[in-house]
Order: C-alpha cells, then structure tokens, then sequence
C-alpha cells in the first residue's frame, strides 16, 4: 500500500478504524470520573502502524472530539483530553510507523502512552476538572494501567501478527 497518499482506500480505513475507537471507548468500556477501562487504542495504534504519528494523532483528536459531541457519557468536553488523544497516537506513531512490529516496539508504545499520557497528562487534567489533588487520584491511576498495560500489550501484538489483518490493511 503507497501511505504517502491519500487515495479513497486510505482515507476510508482510516474512517473506519475511527469509527471503531468510538465504539469502542464510548460503548465497550468500563468508566469512572477517574478511570476508564476499554480498548479504543487499538484502532489509534493501527492508523499509526499505516499512515504515521501526525495522522494518528489528528485521528485521535478528531475522535476524542466526535465521541464527546455525540455520546456525552460522564465527561464534558476538555481540550487537554483532546490533546492527550493526539499525543498517545503520535507515540503509536513514531514507535511503530515502518519499524519492525516487534514485542518489544509493543511494549515501549504501551509504556510510553501509560507513562506520558495516562499517568502524567490525564492525571493532571482530572486533578483540573475534580479540584482534587493528584496523590489523591494518582494511586488509582497507577493501578488500572498496571493491570492494563500487559493486556494492551497482548491485545495489540495479536492484531499487529494477525495474518488476515497484516494482509488488508498492509502492515509491514
């Protein structure tokens, strides 16, 4: 597959693995005000591998965005969420975009989003939206992506050596 263009194939998986992350975060996960538990990075991840950090990334905003819009659950719109959903898809991006899908590229992304963003960035824009301190939701946070981050990991390493979805999206 040619990612340095976008033709009606590119930009139509990449709707798609969109609409996924939707569905995903807002319909197949666990929340509370200062956790959630679900699997709408692995289509990010996916627009990373194909088409690259900064279309992962605008992805990522752009869905983080839709989804409050359109499924207001328990969060209201927050600009600094907005970010974190472009950074984590840049570090998808620049960790495993036309680099070999190794175990150990798996794990630096998971650790890298965990540590950056959902332990570091999110925890810091809820200590803004709860007025609570953050060594109060901190040890939360901590545990759900200790927990979560070998499952991420596992998740994402079967789809990435998933032959039949290797063949259709082109993985490398």
């Amino acid at each position: 597959m040619n990612k340095s263009k976008f033709d009606a194939r590119s930009i139509s998986i990449i709707g798609l693995l969109m609409a996924l992350e939707i569905i995903l975060t807002r319909f197949v996960s666990i929340e509370t005000p200062i956790v959630r538990i679900g699997f709408g990075f692995l289509p990010v991840a996916i627009i990373a591998m194909l088409y690259g950090p900064w279309i992962a990334g605008v992805a990522a905003a752009i869905t983080d965005f839709m989804g409050i819009i359109l499924f207001p659950k328990t969060a209201l719109f927050f600009p600094g969420f907005t970010l974190s959903a472009f950074l984590g898809g840049v570090i998808y991006g620049l960790v495993l975009y036309k680099k070999p899908k190794t175990l150990g590229r798996v794990i630096l992304a998971v650790v890298l989003v965990a540590v950056i963003v959902n332990l570091g960035l999110n925890t810091w824009w809820l200590t803004i939206l709860l007025d609570k301190a953050a060594y109060v939701i901190f040890p939360a946070r901590v545990i759900q992506n200790l927990v979560l981050a070998p499952i991420n990991v596992a998740l994402l390493y079967f789809v990435l050596q998933n032959k039949t979805l290797r063949k259709a999206t082109g993985i490398q």
